[in-house]
């Protein structure tokens, strides 16, 4: 899904500003948990439905004590949704 089509499928909703965002722990909606951070950042896809987050530069240069790898240059941006749990 791109944030085009998130932004569609909310505004779609109508719903209120203070409405809840909930995150399912998987697939299958065996656990759910509130929304806590969103950020954006850098992913790279190693298939349809699993991938790996990396820092951008200026997370990295403002964090200098996180160790986090390089992204590899096909990483593009991306937003990521953080639960509570």
């Amino acid at each position: 899904m791109t944030l085009a089509e998130l932004r569609r499928q909310l505004n779609a909703l109508n719903l209120p500003g203070d409405t809840p965002v909930v995150l399912s722990t998987d697939a299958e909606g065996n656990g759910f948990s509130p929304l806590s951070v969103l950020d954006d950042a850098l992913y790279l896809a190693h298939n349809s439905f699993n991938g790996e987050w990396y820092a951008t530069d200026e997370m990295r240069t403002q964090n200098p004590e996180n160790e986090w790898d390089e992204a590899p240059s096909e990483a593009k941006p991306a937003v990521f949704l953080w639960p509570t749990n």
